[in-house]
């Protein structure tokens, strides 16, 4: 699945908009030496990172001036937290994690967590895959099909298919990002997968 500039992209959102906040001069101008290192470290290790955030917040809110909110969000948390972050662990794993628990603290996260997906009646609701949905779509117009079905999934389906298979992230770093068992990972993942096949399928059949 690839990122596209339905639900990507900055358009107005501009780098400069992330580090020229008025936070972020005036804790620039309190930085001792030893924290102006820690500040360049930082955007060394953080502006790389800001296409996928900004395209996974957009996914999750679903809207352009909420995502934008969100990325400046947790840039700001990440940089004010930095200090607990510890060298040698998984950088993108620890953004991706803030902007998630952001997200779910925000209005609305809180209405999406309220219409979640019972995980516990999948199986037997949905019926087994053995193939992703990009097995199924090859063209441009089947493409768009399966963006929208993806925003129709319950978020905990929604982002675990974005994780894994357009951030492209371990089993490992999902696993970190959102705070559950690699095993609970790989049968999230089955259920989405199966989850946006049928709604995929719904959609070309109503097409058709």
């Amino acid at each position: 699945m690839e990122r596209t500039g339905g639900r990507g992209g900055y358009s107005s959102f501009r780098r400069e908009n992330i580090f020229s906040r008025e936070w972020n001069k005036q804790r620039r101008a309190r930085f001792t030496l030893v924290e102006v290192s820690e500040q360049h470290t930082f955007d060394n290790l953080a502006l790389p990172l800001l296409d996928q955030l900004y395209n996974f917040a957009h996914w999750l809110t679903q809207d352009r001036t909420e995502a934008e909110d969100l990325v400046q969000e947790t840039y700001a948390k990440a940089l004010r937290g930095f200090d607990l972050f510890r060298p040698g662990t998984n950088f993108r794993a620890w953004m991706y994690k803030i902007l998630r628990n952001t997200f779910l603290t925000s209005r609305t996260g809180m209405r999406a967590a309220m219409d979640q997906f019972d995980e516990e009646k999948a199986d037997t609701i949905l019926p087994p895959v053995t193939t992703t949905p990009e097995t199924l779509l090859v063209d441009k117009t089947n493409r768009e099909l399966l963006q929208q079905a993806l925003g129709e999934l319950p978020v905990t389906f929604r982002e675990v298919v974005l994780l894994a298979d357009v951030e492209e992230m371990s089993y490992l770093e999902i696993a970190e990002t959102l705070a559950i068992p690699p095993g609970t990972v790989m049968s999230r993942l089955s259920r989405a997968r199966a989850a946006l096949r049928q709604l995929v399928r719904k959609k070309l059949e109503g097409a058709a």
